[in-house]
């Protein structure tokens, strides 16, 4: 195998683990599927992807950046949560980070919670703000891992038209 096909195999393994990273919030997923474009554009000479898809899927990997972040604090407030329920909840996803799929999952929830306790809330308008953070959470990644296949159609179509 030459260079140049190791560049592929590198570029496909990167978005691999990217679509993976969309689900498994432990990894930087969609990142690393723009990665693995961007390595393959480039393999290529930026002969099939140019500029412009590159712009576009970096728009998208912004976005999807972005939609993850805010989709906890999204669901939060939708229940009426209160700013520290929300400073929770943006806590409590970033400490969540470091403890793997379990602080993934429940550190949206228990930072909300615990910043709507703090806040005054009862335990009952507290745990009901944990779930809204959480089913936040959960629909950022099902709009993550949208974004992350829209990003593979859009790199796929600049390759059959070119």
């Amino acid at each position: 195998m030459d260079l140049h096909n190791l560049w592929y195999v590198l570029a496909a393994i990167l978005i691999v683990v990217g679509v993976v990273g969309t689900v498994l919030p432990a990894l930087p997923g969609v990142p690393l599927v723009f990665a693995g474009m961007l390595v393959a554009a480039w393999a290529d000479g930026f002969q099939h992807v140019g500029l412009w898809t590159l712009i576009g899927l970096g728009v998208l990997t912004v976005l999807a950046v972005a939609v993850d972040f805010l989709a906890g604090l999204a669901g939060a407030k939708r229940v009426g949560a209160s700013r520290l329920a929300l400073i929770g909840a943006a806590v409590g996803t970033i400490i969540g980070i470091f403890f793997g799929i379990p602080g993934l999952l429940l550190g949206p929830f228990l930072g909300a919670l615990i910043g709507e306790l703090f806040a005054g809330g009862t335990l009952q308008r507290a745990a009901n703000v944990g779930v809204g953070a959480w089913i936040g959470f959960l629909v950022g990644t099902v709009l993550k891992l949208g974004v992350s296949f829209a990003m593979l159609g859009l790199f796929a179509l600049a390759f059959i038209v070119h």
